[in-house]
């Protein structure tokens, strides 16, 4: 007897016990059973017994130790990609168990980015420290692991730069900020806020990659160093311990300023490119230099300019990119609109004015009490005085207590509350006639501030702010002058056309977002760099550094997983496509992206989910049942799935 798998169309194959005999010399068969309704494990139970196998309890043959399961899958991963990597050789040449330790922080950093106390705890549930040889570590040898990692950074940096910058190609340069939980480390400094943390102090760091993003070095600055200061320490680094002789850095506008240029004009073979500031762009569209109408027929064209000597530049329009900065920029202004005029009628709200309005309010006051007939009210336009005529009230009271002394007094008394009560709403009117909700001018000039900074609309508005009023109206000039330069954008460079191409140049300045990806992953996606709660300055360079590593890892991950991940798989055409027009997908990249499926119905991932899918598979300790405690214990680890057999594949394609 066996059983078959019979296929059927539409339907899931038929399950059928046969069994196989002889008639007449012919071997013939017939179905007995039909299985189909059984369990998976029934049926592989089944199979194992017709196959003359004896079949006994699991719970008999081993058990699980407790405490015992240890994930693995994704620790098998990381160091798989270390080891095509030959990581710890870049570390460090020689074998030690600070190299050891610096290997284990950076996988860790992949794998569960946080504290280095919490690392200590978290790893014992994983077989990193097995895998590595380490047992026993605490946080202050990782402290001291990093301290020696800081003394080793230029060597590494070195052996980076080797494998991925070429002589004579491009080099990728931005810097970023990220933010302190703390005030003593000297590092720490107020600056150009690029995390949304109002109040904390930051570190500047910047980022050196190939053109394809993957990381060489990282610099470390004070919290408020400017973005252009950075630059000619790269220039240097690069020429001095990266001995190339011959590259082009790649920079934005706010990085490589006019004075950076200066001084790099004086390098030879430092070739650079970057982009016009939008003044400099204006004054090119003033002058006549760039024409509008010359983006009929095509998107970029290259020109020359007096202005800028020895340059190339390449001006370029995005109509899709107008577009949306015109919806943008129109939004962004109604909103500042509705806020001043919220701000309008702050400073106006209770105010009183005009004679016949202050009247009805000072009436309605008199009316309420029976004294009011002894007050005489002077009302003008803006404001009015009052007079309490004492001897006549005195007198109304005499009369009306019938030379009652007593009774005199506390009427008298109660017309005294009453005059107080009456003075304090009077008072309360005067006050409306003078000012409103907001008055004075620095008060009122305040909270404008504040309305026209928040959507960076102030270079459109026309403010007028008095101690009592104020008014605004919309630059219409200023937001036409602004509208000329949507979606146009000019690159500069002084790299010749022969060794650059127009469209090329264009291309080469957009790889600038590969420094964007990798400061998206270093601080807020995967890696987790901030917030920073180092307080010594080597040991944020240090915990910088060490980000950047697992970066450098990681990147080679998600470049070998690019089939399993929502990431593109179709590189090659960005080469060729459209410099101007904006990046789009491929066909195979929208669909993912959309079913979030594959066509076997296996989920598409992101990284962070695909190492928590291989992090199922786990190394469990085992031992005989019954023997106790002292029994010897031999693993077992989870048989991977065919996904997760993939994706530990796809990690030897990885090379240096």
């Amino acid at each position: 007897m066996y059983i078959a798998s019979v296929p059927n169309r539409n339907s899931p194959p038929a399950i059928l016990l046969r069994e196989g005999y002889r008639e007449d010399g012919k071997v013939k068969t017939r179905t007995l059973a039909n299985l189909s309704k059984l369990p998976g494990e029934a049926i592989a139970v089944l199979r194992q017994v017709l196959q003359g196998k004896t079949m006994l309890p699991a719970d008999e043959l081993f058990e699980i130790v407790e405490d015992g399961s240890r994930t693995h899958g994704d620790v098998e991963a990381v160091l798989t990609a270390m080891r095509r990597l030959g990581f710890p050789g870049l570390i460090h040449s020689r074998p030690s168990r600070q190299r050891d330790l610096v290997v284990a922080m950076v996988a860790a950093r992949i794998l569960k980015p946080q504290s280095k106390l919490a690392t200590t705890r978290w790893w014992s549930n994983t077989t990193l420290p097995e895998m590595l040889g380490l047992e026993q570590v605490d946080e202050d040898e990782l402290y001291e692991a990093m301290d020696w990692l800081l003394e080793h950074q230029a060597q590494i940096e070195k052996k980076l730069a080797a494998r991925h910058l070429e002589e004579g190609g491009l080099a990728l340069y931005d810097l970023t900020s990220s933010y302190f939980e703390g005030v003593t480390c000297p590092l720490a400094k107020r600056g150009h806020n690029r995390d949304g943390k109002k109040g904390k102090l930051q570190v500047n760091y910047g980022l050196l990659t190939n053109a394809q993003g993957i990381p060489v070095a990282v610099s470390v600055f004070k919290g408020n160093t400017g973005d252009p200061k950075t630059l000619l320490p790269q220039v240097d680094k690069m020429r001095k311990e990266f001995r190339l002789e011959q590259f082009v850095l790649v920079g934005d506008r706010g990085m490589i300023t006019q004075t950076q240029i200066d001084a790099l004009r004086d390098l030879e073979g430092c070739g650079w490119i970057t982009a016009l500031r939008p003044e400099a762009i204006n004054k090119l569209l003033v002058g006549g230099s760039i024409q509008r109408g010359l983006f009929d027929e095509r998107n970029l064209f290259e020109l020359t300019h007096p202005d800028f000597p020895g340059e190339r530049l390449v001006a370029c329009r995005n109509p899709d990119l107008a577009e949306r900065r015109a919806r943008k920029r129109t939004s962004l202004l109604e909103a500042t609109t509705r806020l001043l005029n919220q701000v309008s009628r702050m400073v106006s709200r209770g105010r009183l004015r005009g004679k016949k309005a202050i009247g009805a309010e000072v009436e309605k006051v008199l009316q309420e009490y029976k004294i009011g007939k002894h007050y005489t009210v002077d009302i003008r336009k803006d404001g009015f005085d009052y007079q309490l005529d004492r001897e006549a009230l005195a007198a109304e009271v005499t009369v009306q207590s019938n030379g009652e002394t007593k009774l005199a007094q506390t009427r008298l008394a109660r017309c005294e509350r009453h005059i107080e009560a009456i003075d304090k709403k009077f008072e309360k009117l005067q006050q409306r006639t003078k000012h409103g909700q907001l008055h004075g001018k620095d008060v009122i000039g305040v909270r404008v501030g504040k309305v026209v900074n928040k959507y960076k609309m102030s270079k459109h508005v026309v403010l007028h702010i008095t101690d009592d009023s104020f008014t605004f109206k919309i630059d219409q000039e200023s937001v036409t002058a602004e509208a000329a330069l949507d979606g146009l954008y000019v690159v500069r460079s002084s790299v010749s056309a022969e060794r650059l191409d127009t469209a090329q140049t264009v291309r080469s300045y957009k790889l600038l977002s590969n420094v964007e990806r990798a400061f998206r992953c270093l601080k807020s996606i995967d890696l987790l760099v901030r917030p920073i709660r180092h307080r010594l300055e080597n040991r944020v360079k240090a915990h910088i550094f060490l980000c950047l590593l697992a970066y450098y890892v990681q990147w080679h991950m998600t470049e070998a997983w690019r089939p399993l991940l929502f990431a593109d798989e179709d590189q090659e055409s960005k080469a060729s496509r459209d410099p101007v027009a904006p990046a789009e997908r491929s066909d195979a990249a929208l669909q993912k992206v959309q079913s979030k499926q594959f066509d076997d119905h296996s989920p598409v991932h992101s990284f962070r989910t695909l190492l928590g899918d291989l992090a199922r598979i786990v190394s469990n300790l085992c031992r005989c049942p019954g023997l106790g405690p002292e029994a010897p214990t031999f693993t077992k680890t989870t048989t991977p799935n065919p996904k997760q057999q993939q994706a530990l594949h796809l990690l030897q394609s990885i090379r240096v």
